[in-house]
């Protein structure tokens, strides 16, 4: 059986419990050397195997899988984050249903809400924001035509911003072409409850400034919105006067 877990966005206590079981019963461990915190795999039980997938490709991942499962072997396929975000696991769940193989996935805490626990801030605050978008930049992999960043930016809602930091002078022209105004609260989390964890907040105008002044070119996600501000109207779900499901309230 091919596990894959999501190893949440660094700290070792916060992948799932399922997720840490899993991994402490494996005979084989393939995890993603370039994004996941190594102290992972001091879970690991005596003996098992432990391959870092960074300079690997799909064939030889795969191939490790195959053998393992020909031999009767247990494997976990450690993901940064949740794997469900930028973890390339359809093609490898694709291949293994080709060949016959079963595998199941077991989700993990997103570095986005790692980045908001890192802000203490909430994504989705009553008047200011009920959305967020999750993207990228489009680099050497492209997006597709109908989700270039200025046609998202035009929506004014949070975004989250993967796989960009070192394409933070484009960024800023995409967003603010979009709609998003210069002085557009924004903030760069460097390696999201990771010990080296680091907050910088900015403007949307001044990411690309601030990403050069403090050295950060890479593990790192960016925020955008007014979620990062002061101003937001109180939530209905806990006003006194606003009558729900559970609660009479004091509203005529």
């Amino acid at each position: 059986m091919i596990h894959f877990i999501g190893a949440g966005p660094g700290a070792p206590d916060l992948i799932t419990l399922r997720g840490a079981k899993l991994l402490g019963e494996t005979d084989v461990i393939i995890y993603a050397g370039s994004l996941v915190n190594p102290a992972l795999l001091d879970r690991r039980k005596d003996g098992c195997q432990v391959y870092d997938s960074a300079s690997m490709t799909l064939e030889e991942v795969l191939g490790v899988m195959e053998t393992a499962e020909a031999e009767g072997k247990d494997t976990v396929r450690l993901h940064t984050g949740d794997p469900s975000l930028y973890g390339a696991i359809r093609e490898q769940m694709d291949a293994l249903d080709a060949k016959g193989i079963p595998y199941d996935v077991t989700p993990g805490v997103s570095s986005f809400s790692g980045a908001a626990a890192a802000l203490r801030a909430e994504y989705t605050l009553p008047d200011v924001s009920q959305s967020v978008i999750i993207t990228r930049m489009a680099g050497r992999t492209p997006v597709p035509e109908g989700e270039g960043l200025r046609k998202l930016a035009s929506h004014g809602c949070t975004m989250v911003l993967f796989l960009s930091t070192g394409l933070l002078d484009q960024v800023e022209r995409e967003l603010m072409t979009g709609g998003y105004a210069p002085e557009t609260p924004a903030a760069i989390v460097y390696k999201a409850t990771w010990p080296e964890e680091k907050v910088f907040r900015c403007t949307v105008s001044t990411l690309a400034e601030t990403a050069r002044r403090e050295h950060i070119t890479k593990t790192a996600l960016i925020t955008v919105g007014g979620f990062l501000g002061t101003d937001y109207d109180r939530s209905k779900l806990y006003d006194p006067a606003f009558t729900h499901g559970c609660r009479k309230g004091s509203e005529p």
